[in-house]
């Protein structure tokens, strides 16, 4: 029972550890741990690509990889603002309104929806259908989902960047029974996991290990891919 209750606190312990961390794995400076980004709940994605934000905010594209339709949306100012265009876009406030105008006056895009506050950004996101913006990584974001963000993958190699440790079923812990179980997982292009099917093992440890798995997020790719995953489950940890 000690031994069951130490996994499941190791398990919980990482799982927060990896949800809190998700927001800043684009980057490593500080600076990529000051903003969070936000969307609409009608936005499929959990998670997007550096350079999926970047051209959304650009306007070079209207969808993510798993085809939601995306509407950019800024602050007019203010140190999120700042380090989201640091980081980011890679330029200062100056030089993004003149990349805007001179979509304008080309009539290859228009002047997004700019907001005061994190407060008013969270409260637009949360009722437009579509949208997609920032705030503060301190800020509430309630009525709304908060995205992953992480630097693409090429397909052969696709980083895990979001996993839940299963949870070891009590009665085979009690009994000290374990094993590996292998599974094969099917990835989305946005790096979902579409599909998980048992290769082998005990089949009470590969329930357990499948529900887990259905919850990990990969990075995204050009299309869907099928890896294999091998999951231990030691009593004696």
């Amino acid at each position: 029972m000690k031994a069951m209750k130490k996994q499941n606190a190791k398990g919980c312990l990482q799982v927060l550890l990896v949800a809190a961390g998700l927001v800043t794995f684009a980057g490593g400076s500080a600076q990529a741990g000051s903003v969070k980004i936000i969307a609409n709940s009608s936005v499929e994605a959990r998670a997007v690509t550096v350079d999926e934000l970047k051209s959304v905010f650009l306007q070079e594209k209207s969808s993510l990889a798993d085809g939601s339709h995306v509407v950019p949306v800024l602050e007019k100012g203010g140190p999120a603002h700042a380090a989201f265009l640091k980081e980011y876009l890679g330029q200062n406030d100056d030089t993004l309104q003149n990349y805007y105008r001179t979509l304008v006056f080309t009539g290859r895009g228009s002047m997004p929806k700019s907001l005061h506050s994190d407060e008013e950004v969270v409260a637009y996101v949360a009722r437009t259908h579509g949208a997609i913006g920032y705030v503060s990584s301190t800020s509430p974001v309630d009525g709304v989902k908060t995205l992953a963000v992480y630097q693409a993958e090429n397909d052969g190699v696709r980083k895990l960047i979001f996993r839940v440790e299963p949870l070891y079923p009590a009665v085979l812990l009690s009994n000290r029974i374990g094993g590996t179980v292998r599974l094969k997982v099917t990835i989305a292009s946005n790096g979902t996991v579409e599909d998980v099917e048992m290769l082998g093992g005990n089949p009470v440890l590969g329930d357990a290990a499948i529900a887990a798995v259905k919850k990990w997020v990969y990075a995204a790719g050009r299309s869907r891919m099928a890896t294999e995953v091998s999951i231990p489950f030691d009593p004696g940890r």
